[in-house]
């Protein structure tokens, strides 16, 4: 008898299975930043309609064939045709690139959890130099915050080069966080579906916390008044459309197998469509309440590092042509500097060099996403709020549950088509399939912690996905529409589930989406090859600060082999496939 599949408890498990998977770090750190770039609140514009004509279609899309197929991603398109075994394969390939780099940012979120209970905070000041007559010179010319996390946190080497070893503190936190992932997924989705509740929301519950004390920060309003003005021009501005569509694409956690697995252990007469369009309003309204969270603390950074500004323009000018204290002020420092300028020009022009010209809305305007706004600019508005240690702690512990929650996805698209296979589960527990993964995993991982560690971490953060996934979800929307065929694919719709499907998402998955994807391919593509040679950001501790480099030829070479060990699955199993038939054709042809 073979074994019944294994079931969500209830569909409010796989709504938040779904939810805390699709909704990650990219909310956080990636959306308000693209914000902040295309626009503002004009920004919102293609994002929404991406959403109706991308996002809500291919999640629908992803999980009716998951239920439908009752299968992992390599089962679920071998059934619809063996020649699309590849896409399966290609998407397990994509999820194990990403859990080897992903879960190295959850070791990044565990070690500064640990620091946060200091006080003060290890990067609110400046640590004094080896003779202890100042301080480090390193920190000095970048910030406290910058220094600990290129100094202290990644021990960054100057240049990719230059590998160096191990780091055993960041080791040992990348070896907790993928025990804590191995915990949440020992017995797949009787584990995992009791995780969810709290991955998926515990976030909200830190978010609505931070969303009242940002509101009550001095100088909220400053970031919240540049988040919500539009700047309607930037409608017109191609890349805002590419990258609120590539948001969309990648925020919902498209092509990895995550959603196909999920959906496999749902009941066939579940209402997948009823939970993509949740899904998918959830994702993009956590995404626009984080970037208000975000921009209110943005604001309040913008104007406590401005008011300084102007504190030290105040004191440099008082001292130096002997002003009674008070008398110069925020409001009148314009008017007295040309006064001065006038009256003294001599002095004046001794002391012009060392003022600073002190802007707010180009403390708005600096733009940060990735790991430089979670560990840099969030850092540095922590350490100057009242009982900083609550606040950084609630902070990393949302980070390290959305983190977690999307390795749970990450690790369910492995996982599942490895204990579909009757081969591997008839010599391996489920338990000790789960364990080899994180295994091999972690061990690979390791990389990520050595001196060049986060080199190599951009390398994959930026090129192990991008081409790849887009070129499999065209290939998925392709093959339910034009192999399997879509009146077929309908026709099983509405067996299972007892609804018919509307035109709406016919016409999205034959015609719209695939044209959609084929737009951004080409773009992305045309993009790295008009790019020329491939650059990255190394950090100078002599400048303290980010220099621009050429990658080395055999980091190019790890690109092209990242991009190509998962695209060309797709034809390359087409092939075998393909020549195994000829030959099984050719073995039982009759003899003449």
């Amino acid at each position: 008898m073979e074994k019944a599949r294994p079931q969500w408890g209830n569909p409010l498990q796989f709504l938040l299975a779904c939810v805390s998977y699709a909704v990650g770090l990219g909310n956080v750190w990636r959306f308000p930043y693209l914000c902040q770039m295309y626009g503002g609140g004009s920004f919102l514009v293609p994002y929404i309609i991406m959403l109706i004509v991308e996002g809500m279609p291919l999640l629908y899309l992803e999980l009716a064939v998951g239920q439908r197929m009752r299968q992992g991603s390599i089962g679920a398109w071998r059934t619809i045709s063996p020649y699309l075994s590849g896409v399966g394969v290609a998407s397990v390939v994509v999820s194990f690139f990403l859990s080897m780099y992903y879960n190295v940012i959850n070791a990044w979120g565990f070690w500064y959890l640990f620091h946060s209970f200091q006080d003060p905070l290890p990067w609110s000041v400046c640590p004094l130099n080896g003779n202890r007559t100042g301080y480090d010179e390193e920190c000095e010319k970048a910030s406290s915050t910058q220094y600990f996390w290129y100094r202290k946190t990644l021990n960054i080497s100057p240049s990719i080069q230059e590998n160096g070893g191990v780091q055993w503190e960041p080791a040992l936190c990348l070896i907790l966080a993928w025990l804590m992932v191995y915990l949440c997924i020992l017995r797949g989705t009787e584990s995992t579906g009791k995780v969810v509740y709290f991955t998926a929301l515990m976030p909200y519950c830190v978010l609505i916390i931070y969303l009242v004390r940002g509101l009550t920060l001095h100088g909220a309003s400053n970031g919240l008044m540049y988040m919500f003005t539009p700047k309607m021009e930037q409608l017109a501005n191609p890349k805002a459309w590419i990258n609120a569509a590539t948001q969309i694409f990648f925020s919902l956690g498209l092509g990895f197998g995550s959603l196909i697995a999920f959906a496999s252990y749902n009941e066939p007469s579940n209402n997948c469509q009823k939970h993509a369009i949740i899904v998918s309003i959830i994702n993009s309204s956590t995404s626009i309440f984080a970037s208000i969270v975000t921009f209110s603390i943005y604001g309040f950074k913008a104007t406590f590092n401005y008011e300084n500004c102007l504190n030290k323009v105040i004191l440099l000018l008082t001292n130096s042509f002997d002003l009674e204290d008070g008398f110069l002020t925020a409001s009148n420092l314009e008017e007295v500097k040309d006064y001065l300028a006038s009256t003294y020009p001599n002095k004046f022009s001794e002391v012009f060099p060392s003022i600073r010209n002190c802007s707010l809305e180009s403390e708005l305007n600096t733009a940060v996403q990735g790991t430089g706004l979670a560990f840099i600019v969030y850092t540095e508005a922590i350490k100057n709020m009242e009982v900083s240690q609550l606040w950084s702690v609630l902070y990393f512990f949302m980070l390290l549950m959305l983190g977690m929650g999307s390795m749970l996805g990450n690790t369910a698209a492995i996982l599942t088509p490895l204990t579909d296979s009757k081969f591997i589960s008839s010599y391996l527990p489920k338990e000790a399939i789960s364990g080899l993964v994180c295994l091999v995993n972690c061990a690979i991982g390791m990389l990520f912690t050595m001196d060049a560690g986060n080199y190599w971490f951009d390398i994959f953060n930026d090129y192990a996905a991008t081409l790849s996934l887009l070129l499999i979800v065209l290939v998925e929307t392709i093959a339910v529409c034009y192999v399997y065929g879509l009146k077929r694919f309908e026709g099983d719709l509405q067996a299972m589930t007892g609804h018919t499907l509307n035109w709406y998402w016919k016409a999205m998955w034959a015609f719209v989406s695939p044209l959609l994807i084929i737009s951004l391919f080409v773009f992305y593509l045309s993009d790295y090859i008009l790019m020329g040679t491939l650059q990255y950001q190394a950090w100078d501790a002599t400048q303290g600060q980010l220099v621009t480099k050429d990658y080395p030829p055999y980091a190019l070479a790890v690109i092209g082999l990242l991009v190509a060990s998962s695209t060309m699955c797709i034809p390359m199993v087409a092939l075998g496939t393909f020549i195994r038939n000829r030959l099984k054709r050719g073995r039982s042809a009759p003899v003449a």
